[in-house]
């Protein structure tokens, strides 16, 4: 919106004025009008500014809220845990060198017949 101009709210008012038959001449009376129009005129201008100002904040909450949604309810991405299991050791043998040791293990403990004690 365009500001108001102190003058202009006057002018107009003694336009209005005037298409209903008053017209306003120079004197005291005029003159408190005058600056009742002035100091309204300012107030319609400051109350202006602080809606676009509180406007502009507002829209920088109401952006900060809906990133913040975006990022809560966004799909996760796929784990890496998940892939690695697909990949074979270094060695190649995969599940069957796993199981071969596993087994290899079992042997060497079944075939020690005492078992320690301290």
């Amino acid at each position: 919106m365009k500001p108001i101009h102190k003058d202009e709210l006057y002018q107009n008012l003694g336009e209005f004025l005037k298409s209903k038959g008053i017209e306003l001449k120079e004197g005291s009376y005029t003159k408190g009008i005058h600056a009742g129009c002035s100091l309204l005129a300012d107030a319609i201008n400051l109350s202006q500014t602080g809606f676009e100002r509180a406007k502009a904040g507002l829209d920088r909450t109401v952006n900060q809220v809906r990133q913040v949604i975006h990022e809560k309810t966004a799909p996760k991405p796929p784990r890496a845990a998940a892939a690695s299991r697909n990949v074979t050791p270094k060695d190649g043998r995969g599940a069957a060198g796993r199981a071969a040791r596993a087994r290899s293990q079992k042997k060497s403990k079944a075939q020690d017949p005492k078992p320690k004690v301290r």
